[in-house]
């Protein structure tokens, strides 16, 4: 938010430096990111740094307030005036222009009042009025069609103010303005952009920054003025507000403007909204805006003629409800919005007019025409607001605001004021008093605070009339019993909390800010730490993480919501997937593509794996997460842990012994990757089986077993899959596991150990052809168990498919490794046991001897 310190110096007395305040600001909370200077030089603070600014600098000798005396005409030049300039100087200075905006003072003779304009002497440094890119001048002597020219009046753009250069700019006297005054002191500002966070919700507003300012530097607060001069007749009957469910619209508020004129808004106004970063539209507008940005209350003006047209003559009804289905609005801006049951409507008897705490309807705008003005201020529940914008995809001042939320309290305030500065500006009479339809006025808040809680919690000991006074700085009601402080919170105030655990801390959280985070000196805790336990759950976490990285994966971590939309993305087909469950869907999502808890881990990491493929050709990463599951009669889900991972690219990158290998990583190197994972977990009866998996490529896929439990899936990625999340055409493994299953099967702490052996081992090979469909870890579970003892292991080493296997047939050959410590196995023995294997595989598994 962009706070000027002009505006700041209208509520409350600074008599610091900006850079000192900037500096309190942001350790009280409030951080300020830059600080941007209008004709000021930079201040030099001790003991505060702020990068060094390179703005145009007025010179308070060279660019002073001028008044023009008169406008004569130029000699030669029909586009040319001579403007005199009083500067405070012995005599006039004469300016040659061309600003359109003098041509009707030309000889009209001695102007009085005068014009007051921005005059610049020679040797004055400027921004170049006719230059389209940014570039500076400095004044020089010269003449212009005959007459010598060595002064300049000033636009905006010149003053680097803005881009305006049609004309000079004119400035209304106050009462104070005097010739030779430097500009430094008119129009020379500072402008901080303060980074607000969610819970600064008070401080969207020059009043809330203000408060923040004048409660650090012990300062009173001029709050501004809500008087109005109110000489229409009364507003009561004029309007009706009828409101549906005070849940989402706790107050609303009304007040009439007769016989106004739409017109600009004095330049004061137009450069405080520009400061702000605003455009100024029209008197009426801008004071809405106006009234935004410095209560923090957002107001919108009706055409009032035409709400009578819409009624027919009688007296509007406005009324305010949820969107029903298939009602739409077109906003101000001209789009069409489809409207949800979230969003809060504004409706009459003639349809709706707008989407209300966000956005106004184009039916009833304010235009040119306009001379009747009926004024909202409202109040709505912040989370409707938020969603609101987030489904049409509109970020307004107004819907900002009311997201974070604003007292309703406020609202009779705004549409006092705005009333007020609209007559002012724009003439006409106020209707007497308001329309005021308060129906859910929220409970005052009270905190009770133990002055020795400050103490244990702060580590700053603290009088009871010493924190007192901070909260009184801060708008608090406060009364000192004995030991203890009952303190009523500000109605501006929504973020300090009614439960007294919570409402202490807020308090004493306040007394910090004000006192100073810097003050408060280091010290050791007092009170006894807990007994520190292992937390199992994160330790398994972590080996797990350690043991991933060592194998050459980086984590991945993601947020853990996503949308039904993008789960379904991972089923190709008519197949049930993780979509078809219900979800646990949130109140208030960020974005729609991110408003229910995810059931699977897959969606974020292809996410991320597409978009780091524009980087890295070869990605190996996993995740670890929680997916989130509902419950039949519970109110809260299952939330159970899975581990995912993904590998994709080039099996071995190039380095300085020569160029990378061209194979692709496949199925076998996402399965040793997991085999070494598993073994190392220390998981009993790890089985692959061929598995079924609707995100998974056909017959490249499987299941992990340990004994009878599926600890998971992994495989190829489907194609369609990979197609739909823009992943290539390179293969991408994928796999998750129930972390939860995997970890109770587990027994990671305890391994079997045996002694080293003490014989000889009789390494024989052998080579079976069987059926192609029969898996590898059938047969390698009939070659164990005819084996029986003396088999101490065996590995598959190579598989054949092609002459002379016959067609449906492959070759699988097996090392086997026969061994007993009770004695050195003799040829005839092994031989028996060979044979034994070789008759159990013919007779299980239809397998014959590869000669």
């Amino acid at each position: 938010m962009l706070v000027p310190l002009s505006w700041l110096r209208d509520l409350v007395d600074v008599d610091v430096p900006a850079e000192w305040l900037a500096e309190r600001l942001t350790l009280a909370g409030l951080e300020v990111a830059a600080i941007n200077y209008l004709g000021v030089p930079q201040g030099a603070v001790e003991g505060v740094r702020w990068p060094p600014s390179d703005h145009l600098v007025w010179d308070r000798d060279k660019v002073l307030l001028g008044a023009i005396r008169e406008v004569r005409a130029h000699p030669n030049a029909d586009r040319l005036v001579l403007a005199m300039v009083d500067y405070g100087g012995e005599a006039l200075e004469q300016c040659v222009t061309g600003a359109s905006n003098l041509f009707g003072y030309k000889d009209a003779g001695p102007l009085d009042p005068p014009l007051w304009a921005p005059f610049a002497m020679e040797g004055a440094e400027l921004w170049d009025g006719h230059s389209e890119t940014p570039k500076r001048l400095r004044l020089k002597e010269r003449a212009l069609r005959g007459i010598p020219n060595r002064s300049m009046v000033c636009s905006e753009k010149e003053l680097g103010l803005s881009d305006e250069h049609e004309g000079i700019l004119l400035l209304e006297d106050d009462g104070s303005f005097r010739p030779g005054t430097p500009l430094q002191d008119v129009l020379g500002d500072v402008v901080f952009d303060i980074e607000l966070t969610p819970n600064l919700a008070r401080c969207f507003s020059i009043l809330g920054v203000a408060r923040e300012v004048a409660a650090l530097l012990d300062k009173p607060l001029r709050v501004p003025a809500a008087k109005v001069l109110a000489e229409g007749p009364p507003i009561e009957g004029q309007a009706v507000i009828r409101i549906e469910e005070p849940a989402i619209n706790p107050r609303f508020t009304l007040a009439l403007l007769r016989d106004t004129q739409v017109g600009p808004s004095p330049w004061w106004l137009q450069q405080r909204l520009r400061l702000v970063g605003q455009r100024p539209i029209n008197n009426i507008v801008d004071v809405t805006n106006y009234i935004t940005f410095e209560l923090g209350q957002p107001l919108h003006a009706f055409d009032f003629d035409k709400l009578l047209a819409r009624a027919d003559g009688a007296v509007p009804t406005i009324t305010t409800r949820r969107a029903q289905p298939g009602e739409t609005l077109t906003t101000l801006e001209g789009t069409q919005r489809k409207l949800e049951p979230h969003d809060i409507i504004l409706l009459d008897s003639a349809g709706i007019l707008s989407l209300g705490g966000v956005i106004g309807g184009a039916d009833t705008e304010i235009d040119d025409n306009t001379h009747n003005v009926l004024l909202e201020a409202a109040n709505w529940n912040p989370v409707n607001i938020r969603r609101t914008m987030q489904s049409q995809k509109v970020i307004t001042d107004a819907g900002v605001r009311f997201s974070r939320g604003v007292h309703p309290a406020v609202a009779a305030q705004g549409v006092r004021r705005g009333i007020e500065l609209m007559r002012r500006h724009g003439g006409g009479r106020v209707a007497a008093g308001i329309i005021d339809a308060y129906p859910l006025p929220p409970d005052p808040v009270r905190v009770t605070l133990p002055v020795a809680e400050i103490q244990r919690i702060m580590g700053v000991a603290f009088s009871a009339h010493a924190a007192a006074e901070i909260l009184r700085r801060l708008e608090f009601k406060v009364n000192v019993e004995a030991d203890r402080l009952e303190a009523t919170v500000p109605q501006h105030r929504l973020d300090i909390s009614a439960e007294t655990v919570t409402g202490q801390a807020d308090l004493i959280e306040e007394l910090a800010r004000i006192y100073g985070y810097d003050r408060i000196p280091d010290s050791m805790i007092d009170d006894e730490l807990p007994p520190l336990h292992a937390d199992m759950t994160l330790e398994h976490e972590e080996l797990l993480r350690d043991l991933l990285a060592t194998l050459g994966l980086r984590e991945n971590i993601s947020h853990r919501f996503s949308s039904p939309e993008r789960e379904a993305l991972l089923t190709p087909d008519d197949r049930p997937g993780y979509h078809s469950k219900p979800y646990v869907e949130l109140l208030n999502p960020v974005a729609p593509e991110k408003r229910v808890l995810r059931h699977t881990l897959l969606t974020q990491l292809l996410d991320s794996a597409a978009a780091n493929a524009r980087w890295r050709e070869t990605q190996q990463v996993f995740e670890i997460g929680q997916v989130y599951l509902p419950r039949a009669d519970e109110e809260l889900p299952q939330e159970p842990r899975r581990l995912a991972l993904l590998m994709t690219g080039r099996r071995r990158l190039p380095n300085w012994q020569g160029a990378a290998d061209a194979a692709q990583l496949d199925f076998f190197d996402l399965k040793g990757l997991l085999d070494r994972l598993l073994a190392r977990f220390n998981v009993p009866g790890v089985v692959w089986s061929p598995g079924e998996h609707a995100s998974l490529h056909p017959g490249r896929s499987a299941a992990i077993h340990s004994d009878d439990e599926v600890l998971g899936h992994a495989g190829e990625l489907h194609p369609m899959v990979a197609q739909a999340f823009d992943l290539g055409d390179a293969p991408v493994l994928v796999a998750e596991l129930d972390l939860e299953r995997l970890l109770e099967r587990s027994n990671w702490r305890s391994y079997p150990l045996q002694a080293l052996p003490h014989t000889p081992p009789v390494y024989q090979d052998i080579a079976l052809v069987l059926r192609e469909e029969v898996p590898a870890a059938d047969v390698e579970k009939v070659l164990r168990r005819a084996g029986g003892d003396l088999l101490q292991d065996l590995r598959l080493f190579d598989v054949y498919t092609g002459d002379p296997v016959p067609p449906g047939h492959k070759s699988l050959a097996f090392n086997l490794v026969y061994q007993t410590d009770a004695r050195t196995l003799t040829d005839r023995e092994v031989a028996k046991v060979h044979r034994k294997i070789v008759r159990a595989a013919e007779s299980q598994l239809g397998a014959t001897l590869r000669a």
